[in-house]
């Protein structure tokens, strides 16, 4: 049953187009969505589930591109049902380094031991934020980039065909405090639902997409440093009808990380909003398995 975790808010955004590369305007994301099936776990991720009845660990969810923290809503709520502590951060989607910047600083101010999750672009940054971090037990990609070092959002959407974020893509300039600024990535409002939420009610969707938050284009491009996964287990769920990052390109950084993947058939790109019990599940097990 979906739950319409959206808060409403309005945001004022002029319409203006603006062309850019189709490479490049395919490269942004933000929420999941839809129905289960595993995979079975990797040898990276596998292992008996733990007999640990200490405290639970803390779940720091991190949020991705055309999105706020307010789409973890459903997970959070069973998660806290389940006993666990939550913090939802406010992933500032400025740029790679100045993103897992801010989550790496969060991430040092929590006494035991977390489980990081990332949804879309938010993948990214907790793959690079939880680097030096020995209280950070698992990782948990929701639809989001596990990239490699040297590896982009940008580079990675392009990999596969599948996304349709290329034709729905509105770009604004902004500017900063220090009189600089560049260039923000939106998604069309009118393709929203379509593109980004599809197996949502399309109340739910439209709200969404007024109250996106949205992504700097240079963020977008940047390069990952030595990822995370490759020392911390981890767990992915893919979207299986994702218009955003191609359920391919999902399917093969979850394999090369060697994560314990769940498949979702039919899932959108926001599918932590329209399953949350199925997320939920997905981040209690790494839970159990790493406590």
């Amino acid at each position: 049953m979906l739950r319409n975790p959206y808060r409403t808010r309005t945001h004022q955004v002029t319409r203006k187009r603006a062309t850019i590369p189709a490479v490049l305007a395919a490269v942004v994301l933000a929420v999941p969505a839809i129905a289960a099936a595993s995979a079975a776990p990797a040898p990276a991720a596998a292992g008996a589930v733990s007999t640990h009845h200490g405290p639970k660990p803390t779940v720091v969810l991190v949020h991705g591109a055309f999105a706020d923290s307010s789409s973890w809503n459903g997970v959070i709520t069973r998660l806290e049902h389940d006993g666990y502590p939550v913090i939802a951060a406010a992933n500032p989607l400025r740029g790679l380094d100045n993103d897992a910047a801010y989550v790496s600083s969060i991430l040092s101010t929590i006494p035991g031991p977390v489980i990081l999750v990332g949804h879309s672009y938010g993948g990214e940054v907790i793959t690079d934020a939880a680097v030096g971090h020995a209280n950070v037990k698992a990782l948990v990609y929701i639809a989001a980039f596990a990239p490699d070092q040297g590896e982009s959002a940008l580079q990675l959407t392009g990999m596969n065909p599948g996304s349709q974020l290329g034709g729905a893509l509105l770009i604004r300039p902004y500017t900063d405090a220090s009189g600089g600024g560049g260039e923000d990535g939106y998604v069309d409002q009118t393709k929203f639902h379509a593109v980004f939420a599809a197996d949502l009610p399309a109340a739910t969707a439209d709200l969404m997409a007024a109250e996106q938050r949205p992504v700097a284009l240079a963020a977008l491009q940047g390069a990952s440093g030595a990822p995370a996964w490759k020392t911390i287990p981890s767990w992915y769920l893919v979207a299986g009808a994702d218009q955003a990052i191609p359920a391919a390109t999902e399917k093969y950084m979850a394999e090369r990380a060697g994560a314990h993947t769940v498949v979702i058939p039919g899932a959108s790109h926001a599918v932590m909003v329209s399953h949350p019990d199925q997320t939920e599940d997905l981040i209690v097990r790494a839970a159990k398995a790493t406590g």
